[in-house]
């Protein structure tokens, strides 16, 4: 039955919170990392006694949502529960919030692989980096057709109806190398302004994108039928026949391919900042961003889009026999009475367009206070994903060998505290921005980033 499948699908994303994003908050806000930093602001890229670093790899991957909360112990309780069946393990894994409305991002998880940074006298650096990110996300969906699917109680015995309005579902896989340029334009002793820019080509792997200005359901128990009236949704994919191949595919042999190899979308993308510096007894920092600007454009050739509107009755089993093919699909629903429009245009998958603001304190020598407020500018009504609003503040101890930092944060999609923990060591570092699923069983996400590189011939 497609609730199964659906449900099996759900389980397993929420299983990756044992596993942030490009954010690396923690580290990325400290001195003396570069490779790191400059994803926060491209203009970070310079002056930072660095005269040549080589990025080795690091890798970061989080999970977050405001329908429910778990932890690590809530979890292990769960898988341990042999006696009961995989739904009743889920229901002690996540503690629903009640929420009508939620969102969710699971997973993100962003591996940037050899890169480059190099500095032209003192006033000028350029980079080279590639990545490669992958972000499932599930925007402003009901509750009531997740509960559904879920709860077994409910599964067979109860009728159910929701209204969904402004709701996007986007699954993507994509590839990056990018080219960037920072350099100092203003220095006069006392106060220092750098500009920054990354150019990045994007090289889409794979996508899969739902997303509706409304969707009202009645859900008949006695007969597993959905009745679904109002319906305007806009469906689009490359990879129809299989919804998981968005994230399969990936390990040691061909790694190198999806790298550098033929992709399925292109695209140009980017970054751009500024930061101001008052050098003083205790210096003081402003910064702002905007990144991941762009988005990738899938052929016609290689892209599917179907529209459906109006009413019909659908069923699983119905649902479940044509969603593997586009056209099996295309007329199962048209025999339903809803009106199909299939599409031969090109798609557009966008980027999740941010605006970073930042501030940085200099308390004494060693000590220093990171402000940053992360802003999403992105349209959620496009096929693409996007960030949610956050403020996080961080002391940290930094020098060149050693850097520890405490990102505290605000997030606005569950309305819930963060604490995580960021550690270099030289060219080495490891963290998280959300890490207190270790200690309490009601958290709203989780993550963990690890990396290196290697500095060379540093100046002073």
């Amino acid at each position: 039955m497609i609730r199964r499948s659906l449900f099996a699908f759900l389980l397993l994303t929420l299983f990756t919170i044992n596993s942030n994003a490009q954010r690396f908050l923690g580290v990325a806000t400290c001195n003396f990392n570069r490779t790191s930093s400059m994803y926060l602001n491209p203009a970070n890229l310079v002056d930072d006694g660095q005269m040549f670093c080589v990025h080795l790899m690091s890798f970061n991957i989080r999970v977050d949502n405001n329908l429910g909360t778990s932890g690590i112990a809530s979890i292990s309780r769960g898988l341990n529960n042999s006696n009961s069946d995989s739904t009743d393990r889920s229901t002690s894994i996540f503690t629903n919030s009640g929420k009508k409305n939620f969102s969710m991002i699971l997973p993100e998880l962003t591996v940037h692989g050899p890169g480059i940074a190099v500095s032209i006298g003192p006033k000028h650096s350029v980079a080279v980096t590639t990545g490669i990110r992958v972000m499932n996300q599930f925007n402003n969906f009901d509750q009531s057709l997740y509960n559904t699917i879920t709860n077994t109680a409910g599964v067979t015995s109860q009728n159910y109806s929701f209204i969904s309005r402004k709701f996007n579902w986007t699954a993507h896989m994509w590839n990056e190398i990018a080219l960037s340029y920072a350099g100092v334009v203003l220095d006069n002793g006392g106060n220092q302004l750098k500009v920054g820019v990354t150019l990045r080509r994007l090289g889409g792997v794979g996508y899969i994108s739902l997303k509706g200005n409304n969707f009202d359901v009645n859900y008949f128990s006695d007969a597993d039928s959905f009745y679904a009236s109002h319906s305007d949704l806009e469906f689009a994919s490359n990879v129809i026949n299989d919804s998981t191949a968005v994230f399969n595919g990936i390990n040691a042999s061909n790694l190198f391919s999806k790298f550098f190899g033929a992709t399925a979308g292109t695209g140009i993308g980017g970054d751009i900042g500024v930061v101001y510096k008052r050098e003083q007894e205790h210096d003081l920092v402003f910064s702002a961003a905007v990144t991941d600007l762009g988005a990738i454009k899938y052929t016609r050739k290689k892209s599917a889009i179907i529209n459906i509107k109006g009413n019909g009755s659908i069923t699983g089993d119905g649902l479940s026999d044509n969603s593997g093919d586009a056209t099996a699909f295309e007329n199962y629903m048209k025999q339903q009475g809803f009106s199909i429009d299939t599409s031969s245009a090109a798609a557009k998958v966008h980027m999740p367009t941010t605006l970073i603001i930042g501030a940085d304190y200099q308390v004494n020598e060693r000590f220093y206070v990171n402000a940053l407020f992360i802003s999403n500018l992105a349209n959620r009504q496009n096929f693409g994903n996007s960030y949610y609003n956050q403020i996080t503040l961080t002391p940290r101890y930094d020098t060149r060998l050693l850097s520890v930092a405490l990102p505290i944060t605000y997030s606005a999609l569950a309305h819930d505290m963060k604490l995580g923990v960021g550690i270099r060591f030289s060219g080495f570092f490891i963290g998280s921005d959300d890490m207190l699923a270790l200690f309490s069983n009601h958290q709203y996400g989780a993550g963990v980033y690890l990396g290196g590189f290697v500095p060379i011939k540093a100046r002073g």
